[in-house]
């Protein structure tokens, strides 16, 4: 199957130019200028007057995954066949393992909920929540022989998924010696447990508490902790959901000065804040629990954040896709903010909400496609097949509409949610059609793929990584 998408502009990292770009099967055959006679097609897509960009890459997502007794809402189909309708291709989603599980067991439990069920492609890191000297172990079985390249470990949840300065360095250790990359929550957990404890003792229990005992000098000391721990170690760190300015400035000194020290952030740290959403009036500020939890808009965490991606002191823009509903499961922690499960469904925006920075004068059209689509790919082992529109590369890509409109709220999203983190938001740009290896998922607003689609991406090491 041959298609030509003609008449658009392709946007890569490396900035835009004016080509046809030819797939054939599964990949991307050759990239032409306009008009180039003599390319013979089985299907044409007109892209005049929109962008064709590599699909979204999103690392950092949790589809059903367990959590305060529930799980995330989204399954692997659902997720996936949203994350399609906004442009997003590939996911990396994360296996957990608890203390006392065998990781390879945990990691056979993911294939089984994943495998058959994807509309996209997709990978998995793995979430190291015990370890000892067999998880250390694994984790060279895992980079070796099962493409997963990456760990996530936990500086807060104390008694789930907490590690202590020990045991970090010991997987960073680990990491120095098999290439693989540290993924870090960067909060100081043990400090949050007793001041989340304090407000709760004072009957101080609405959602906005949440927020209020988690202070951003918590995420920046940890943070600056965990980037002296990788340097005692030698290995690379990577820090996920970055929130506030303090963790920002670690990084950025780090980066400065020559380490190898990555961050990401996610969307609704760019555009949401603790008085607006997570202190909503009663309950509803329920729907936006999350951690790190959303920042004051009267301290300069947002302008901060916009500010470290232009500058690349961050790398990535991620959702940390987490949904939970509010019947049933937010609810769980009405009259005990501590209890409520903890996430927002973001992934099917991303794209969206990342374009209206560009659209804003924040973001160039490059560094667009580069924090959402290439670094995600060159960070995490999958570039070039990932993240780039050339020949050779999967034909994962995204004609974009600049004219187009995006009106988010629950009546349009395809996420399995009974709300919308993101109700009203208005945007200027829309996903117009969506390529998953050379088929069409999204295209004339109906999604056209199908579960089992999507096939596991064996991913390599970190090309960025010296």
């Amino acid at each position: 199957m041959r298609t030509l998408i003609t008449g658009g502009t392709v946007v890569n990292a490396t900035g835009p130019s004016t080509m046809d770009v030819l797939v054939e099967d599964e990949t991307i055959a050759a990239l032409y200028a306009p008009g180039f006679e003599g390319v013979t097609a089985d299907r044409t897509i007109d892209a005049t007057g929109k962008y064709v960009i590599p699909g979204g890459i999103d690392v950092h997502t949790h589809m059903e995954m367990p959590f305060g007794g529930t799980f995330s809402s989204d399954t692997f189909e659902t997720g996936t066949t949203a994350a399609a309708w906004g442009g997003v291709t590939t996911i990396v989603d994360f296996v957990v393992q608890r203390t006392g599980e065998v990781v390879q067991e945990a990691l056979a439990q993911w294939h089984t909920k994943a495998g058959g069920h994807c509309a996209i492609d997709y990978g998995f890191h793995m979430i190291l929540g015990g370890v000892d000297e067999d998880a250390l172990k694994a984790m060279d079985q895992l980079v070796d022989h099962e493409g997963i390249t990456s760990f996530k470990m936990f500086m807060a949840y104390p008694g789930v998924f907490y590690s202590d300065d020990g045991q970090i360095l010991r997987a960073m250790q680990r990491a120095a010696n098999n290439g693989a990359l540290i993924m870090m929550h960067a909060e100081n957990g043990i400090a949050i447990d007793v001041l989340a404890a304090q407000a709760v003792a004072r009957g101080d229990t609405d959602p906005i508490w949440h927020g209020r005992t988690r202070p951003s000098a918590l995420e920046g000391e940890a943070t600056n902790r965990a980037i002296v721990l990788a340097g005692v170690a030698g290995a690379p760190v990577y820090f996920v959901h970055m929130s506030a300015s303090e963790a920002l400035a670690a990084v950025a000194a780090a980066r400065d000065s020559g380490k190898n020290v990555f961050a990401e952030t996610c969307p609704q740290y760019l555009y949401l804040t603790l008085e607006d959403q997570l202190g909503a009036p009663g309950f509803e500020g329920a729907k936006w629990v999350a951690s790190p939890p959303l920042r004051s808009k009267h301290e300069h965490h947002l302008p901060d954040l916009w500010k470290g991606l232009r500058t690349d002191d961050l790398a990535v823009v991620s959702t940390d896709h987490c949904p939970f509903c509010m019947k049933d499961q937010k609810e769980l922690g009405i009259g005990d903010f501590t209890k409520i499960p903890n996430g927002i469904g973001t992934l099917e925006h991303r794209m969206n909400l990342i374009y209206q920075g560009v659209v804003d004068g924040k973001l160039s059209l490059a560094r667009w496609v580069e924090t959402c689509s290439t670094t995600p790919a060159r960070l995490f082992g999958m570039y070039p097949r990932k993240g780039v529109i050339a020949p050779g590369s999967d034909a994962d890509i995204v004609v974009y509409d600049p004219n187009g409109h995006s009106s988010l709220g629950l009546a349009a999203q395809h996420m399995n949610l009974d709300y919308s983190a993101w109700e009203g938001f208005e945007i200027d740009g829309a996903v117009d059609t969506v390529l998953s290896r050379g088929s069409v998922v999204v295209s004339d607003g109906a999604f056209r793929g199908r579960a089992g689609h999507g096939r596991f991406v064996r991913r390599g090491l970190s090309d960025l990584l010296h």
